[in-house]
């Protein structure tokens, strides 16, 4: 399971609620991955192009042994999505990709507040790669690519993620997941 969305919309969290009641689960949280890796809080881009081919060989790995994936990351261009997909399919498993979405403003007005009252240094270190790569406007640009994913990926389930209600989000995943991944279209959109 890929969980898509922008930078501070849960998806970290609700990966995390996911494994918990989900034994042998692997959470390939990438940004963790990224922290193991020598120099990350100084060269984060870079560091990412270390640890994607990591994070692919862990969930083939996991999905050859019978055991599912969740994927908390940000992905807004189609080859890395289709990337973790072939990983999937080549391991006999299922890719379910779901998008958790807040309009473009309340996702810039989430993501500024979490930073403001971080409660793990990795917020607060994400805020300054933000503002050191163009603040906002980044921001907004890559919530504009996760709309222009969901035009070319139309099976995509979308989430409506309301800040401050992690539960009910997380009712509104299992709802996803119960369906079978069939959602048809991202014009199924749960929540709001």
């Amino acid at each position: 399971m890929h969980l898509n969305g922008p930078p501070g919309i849960g998806k970290s969290t609700l990966a995390q609620l996911y494994v918990e009641d989900h034994p042998g689960v692997l959470n390939l949280d990438i940004d963790v991955l990224r922290g193991m890796i020598g120099g990350s809080r100084r060269r984060f881009a870079q560091t990412g192009e270390i640890v994607r081919p990591i994070a692919i060989a862990m969930a083939g790995t996991q999905l050859v042994a019978g055991y599912d994936v969740v994927m908390p990351q940000y992905l807004g261009r189609l080859s890395e999505i289709e990337r973790f997909e072939a990983v999937a399919r080549h391991s006999g498993a299922s890719f379910c990709e779901i998008m958790l979405m807040d309009t473009k403003e309340r996702s810039l007005e989430r993501f500024t507040r979490r930073s403001e009252v971080a409660e793990l240094a990795w917020h607060v270190h994400v805020q300054q790669v933000v503002a050191d790569n163009g603040g906002l406007p980044l921001l907004a640009d890559m919530h504009d690519r996760l709309t222009d994913v969901l035009h070319a990926r139309p099976r995509a389930a979308v989430i409506a993620s309301t800040e401050g209600a992690v539960q009910e989000t997380y009712w509104l995943l299992a709802e996803v997941l119960d369906a079978g991944f069939d959602l048809g279209d991202h014009e199924t959109t749960l929540g709001r």
